[in-house]
């Protein structure tokens, strides 16, 4: 389906995609994850053919798209701000794309009345945009980019300007409209949450470049990097040196002590290391690897507490701990690098 190889831009004289490379299969939806200024956007709107890489290629069924025009691409592209026409109807809106295409009136009404059943908006046709609200607004927008039956759809932050609630709503319908429709999807967006949600692989762009891609819960259950780790909120990163302990088996002496750590690949060079502690893997008991400091802040999240321990470190607990309470705990470490 849809293929990008080494693809190259820059902004302002720097480097801002740095030899970008990956594919979308038939229905996969593939997320774009990274902060603000990683290049997400700009190489979405290369693959739209709204913008031009400098070098690099954008392949569709092994056809460069080169010298494509956007709209001759038939792909379909949402953006935060919905761009939906304030002076037209719900059913004007959806129909806009297909008008375009010089499609018969019979055959326009008949996808506008299908796409508007499939985003929930059936019995709203004749209303005017501005009086929706913005889920209704949200799902106007994603009628009109279906409505064309495009090749690709791509989303540029689209639910960026909806509270938690109606965005996790919105997320988890979406996730099934693009099951549903099979169309191949690329997600752009800063928000770990929503991209463990839609992603079938999740990409993660950092200084212009892929730092790891996978599955979500591969990308969940083995960051590539501290970086990748701290990024996606996965737990405290504990830097430290690799020693070789007793027995020749490898540790690493961290602020907190000398931990053991099953995944060290090296042992004993006295090189670098960066260690994932997630904050559930705290454990009771005596032995293993210790953390013992003083409780700084509590704070409920739903059916638990944060607690934070003076110096930035946390963990989960079921019951409220008092600041300034001496803590003693028993972890369990990764080695990320």
């Amino acid at each position: 389906m849809l293929e990008l190889i080494n693809i190259h831009k820059t902004y302002e004289g720097q480097p801002l995609l740095r030899g970008i490379s990956f594919s979308v299969a038939a229905g996969e939806t593939v997320c774009l994850l990274g902060a603000s200024g990683s290049g997400k956007s700009t190489l979405l709107r290369i693959v739209a053919g709204l913008e031009e890489a400098e070098s690099g290629r954008v392949l569709w069924d092994g056809q460069d798209l080169s010298g494509v025009a956007a709209h001759r691409r038939n792909f379909g592209l949402m953006f935060q701000d919905y761009a939906l026409f304030p002076h037209l109807s719900v059913a004007e809106n959806a129909a806009f794309g297909l008008k375009i295409q010089n499609l018969a009136a019979g055959e326009i009404n008949k996808r506008v009345a299908a796409v508007l059943e499939l985003v929930n908006m059936q019995g709203f046709e004749r209303r005017r945009v501005t009086e929706l609200s913005g889920g209704e607004q949200q799902r106007v927008a994603l009628a009109r980019a279906l409505a064309p039956r495009p090749r690709l759809l791509m989303f540029d932050e689209p639910l960026g300007a909806l509270d938690r609630a109606l965005r996790d709503r919105l997320l988890g319908e979406l996730r099934g409209i693009l099951h549903r429709t099979r169309v191949p999807a690329i997600y752009v967006t800063h928000d770990q949450e929503e991209a463990f949600t839609i992603a079938d692989r999740i990409i993660l762009l950092h200084e212009g470049g892929i730092v790891q891609s996978g599955a979500p819960e591969e990308v969940y259950a083995r960051p590539a990097s501290a970086w990748v780790a701290r990024f996606l909120g996965l737990g405290n990163i504990v830097k430290g040196r690799r020693e070789r302990g007793e027995g020749g088996r490898g540790v690493v002496e961290t602020e907190f002590g000398v931990w053991e750590v099953a995944d060290l690949t090296e042992a004993g060079d006295g090189s670098s290391a960066a260690l994932l502690v997630r904050p559930g893997a705290v454990k009771a008991g005596e032995g293993g690897n210790r953390v013992r400091g003083r409780v700084a802040d509590v704070v409920f999240e739903k059916d638990r507490f944060k607690i934070v321990l003076e110096g930035g470190f946390y963990f989960y607990a079921p019951q409220a701990l008092t600041v300034g309470e001496p803590v003693d705990l028993r972890v369990e470490a990764e080695c990320l690098a």
